[in-house]
């Protein structure tokens, strides 16, 4: 019963930060947070999977690895689109300028 409780909380958790993904699309920061946030409860997730069928942790820190390797590119785009448009709208971000 504890563990349906806790696979209906991170459930739950992860598709909040799902929602704010799909329904916050002005800033890029708003969009990686909510990206770090799915990524932190998926770990959660796969962690409690790994233990209950008592298998290797091994791929958790694969997992971890992948997730700051990700959150560190998150990052350095957001400071170089800072760096270049001087904010981090979208609607300021042009792709094709001439």
């Amino acid at each position: 019963m504890f563990t349906f409780l806790c696979f209906v909380v991170v459930m739950f958790c992860y598709l909040s930060g799902l929602w704010i993904y799909c329904s916050k699309r002005k800033h890029l920061l708003i969009i990686l947070l909510s990206l770090e946030y799915m990524v932190l409860f998926t770990f959660f997730m796969l962690m409690s999977w790994l233990g209950m069928l008592s298998y290797e942790l091994f791929f958790s820190m694969i997992y971890l690895v992948f997730a700051v390797c990700e959150g560190s590119l998150g990052l350095g785009i957001l400071i170089s689109m800072v760096r270049s448009h001087g904010n981090d709208y979208f609607q300021s971000f042009v792709v094709l300028r001439c």
